[in-house]
């Protein structure tokens, strides 16, 4: 005997079907949306503490870079008195060449702790930014003249891209000199005797340019690139442990950052992150061009 379906149950079961089947769509999408949520959330509760570690570090070193600064100023003048006399004393004692020696070590030592002084002062960095359109050509021919004897020494390379000597920056002059020849300096200790460092600039969006500095040395192990930027934070036997602080304060007080990475084939690569500017020539540059 052959069972006919039942002509009111089967709407019912397909209408069930459907609804069941709308429900576990439904589901799918709420725990999809549940990790996405989740995921986000996750993300979120880690930029949070990221930038507060970034507030607190800051609130710190501001403090230290007050400190350090009142130090400094109360250094600085004993150490101009020390000078003085000892160069006085050098001109008096041109009779016994001993005496002068002694002399002479002594007034090396005050210019060595008046970089000191200098280097504090620069971390602290209490002056306003004369910000303006500079060509990063004229910075990096500023920067391989104050980096020449040190060049010569080792000897080593500095290798300079088109995009760098093209590239124009909204900033204090001064200043990022002083933060590319630290940049700098440090890249050419990095690699050593026949070294090669290179010097580049890539748009780093948002209407800024990053600044890069890169060495074929050993690069920077990943334990201390946290550290790395800390005032009095060194590797080395000889420096106050500020060049990288005060490269990174520079940066900050331009609105930028300083970006830590590794050298395809090698090595490490410093960007100096800053506000990019439109082309300005100077009336020289001009005619030249």
């Amino acid at each position: 005997m052959t069972r006919t379906a039942d002509p009111i149950t089967e709407p019912h079961q397909r209408e069930l079907g459907e609804i069941i089947e709308a429900y576990n769509l439904v589901t799918e999408r709420l725990e999809r949306s549940h990790v996405r949520l989740t995921e986000e959330v996750a993300r979120l509760h880690r930029q949070l503490e990221e930038k507060n570690r970034e507030l607190a570090c800051k609130e710190r070193l501001a403090a230290l870079g007050e400190m350090a600064a009142g130090v400094a100023h109360e250094v600085r003048n004993p150490l101009g008195a020390i000078q003085l006399y000892a160069s006085m004393l050098d001109q008096d004692l041109r009779a016994l060449p001993e005496a002068q020696r002694l002399v002479r070590k002594i007034a090396s030592a005050v210019t060595s702790l008046d970089g000191i002084v200098n280097d504090i002062l620069a971390f602290a960095g209490h002056g306003r930014l004369a910000v303006q359109p500079v060509a990063l050509a004229r910075v990096i021919e500023e920067v391989m003249a104050l980096t020449a004897p040190q060049r010569a020494a080792l000897p080593g390379t500095i290798h300079v891209s088109e995009a760098a000597a093209d590239a124009f920056v909204r900033v204090d002059e001064r200043e990022v000199t002083r933060a590319l020849v630290n940049l700098v300096f440090n890249a050419l200790d990095a690699a050593g005797p026949g070294g090669r460092v290179w010097l580049d600039a890539v748009d780093a969006g948002e209407g800024q340019v990053g600044i890069v500095v890169a060495d074929d040395g050993p690069g920077v192990p990943a334990e201390l690139r946290q550290r790395i930027f800390n005032p009095f934070f060194t590797t080395k036997d000889t420096g106050t442990g500020l060049g990288l602080s005060i490269v990174h304060r520079i940066a900050e007080a331009h609105g930028g950052r300083v970006e830590i990475g590794d050298r395809p084939g090698g090595g490490a690569a410093f960007t100096m992150v800053l506000p990019a500017a439109a082309p300005v020539w100077t009336e020289q540059e001009k005619e030249q061009a």
